[in-house]
């Protein structure tokens, strides 16, 4: 089974508890000295067996193996894969059966994390994930006031558009945002502009 590790925590000696996301679901198991082995790190993708199922306590990790990318030994690029990937367990909380989109969405944003600028993955990969959740909001009128932008757009989380003196936060060309929520790429955004969305995401699913 494969899965990527959404989150950790410590239990009792060098023990762990992992949250783990596979294609079709999301469960915590426990690793006995779990603090011992570098492949059980935060946002890994990893291919292990279970045991202890049927339990009555956390099913165990077991014959973990690490799968590995080329960007992993680049810092800032490991850096923002750890911040993207610690939106997902808060997210995903209280959820267990899932589709297969999930997993797919960070298959897909790991594969070309070290050909692309890992900030324009982000936000190509959470407008398709706003889409996939039905919450992508197509209205040309703020989500405050209800009255149509026009030239300038604001976007408060969840991508959710705004005048900007609605939130007094900086804008972005409407028809750029828009035309970004119909393609889902950015191909056609400007650096500042990415980091603007970049940093809208970083507050959370």
């Amino acid at each position: 089974m494969k899965g990527f590790v959404l989150g950790l925590r410590k239990a009792k000696n060098e023990d762990s508890i992992a949250t783990v996301l596979t294609s079709d679901n999301i469960r915590t198991y426990y690793r006995f000295f779990g603090a011992r082995h570098s492949i059980l790190q935060l946002g890994n993708l990893i291919d292990f067996e279970v045991e202890g199922e049927d339990s009555s306590f956390l099913p165990r990790l077991r014959s973990l193996s690490h799968i590995g990318f080329p960007w992993l030994f680049d810092k800032n690029r490991l850096l923002l894969w750890h911040n993207f990937i610690k939106l997902f367990e808060p997210h995903l909380k209280d959820t267990e059966e899932l589709e297969t989109f999930y997993y797919d969405l960070l298959l897909n944003a790991a594969k070309k994390w070290d050909r692309q600028n890992p900030k324009r993955i982000i936000c190509e990969s959470y407008i398709l994930l706003l889409d996939y959740e039905g919450r992508l909001y197509h209205e040309r009128n703020c989500f405050i006031c209800e009255h149509p932008i026009e030239e300038q757009i604001s976007l408060m989380q969840a991508f959710k558009p705004t005048h900007p003196k609605c939130i007094y936060n900086p804008a972005l060309p409407t028809k750029k945002v828009l035309d970004f929520f119909d393609s889902k790429e950015t191909i056609f955004l400007e650096d500042h502009e990415v980091e603007y969305l970049f940093e809208v995401v970083m507050k959370g699913f």
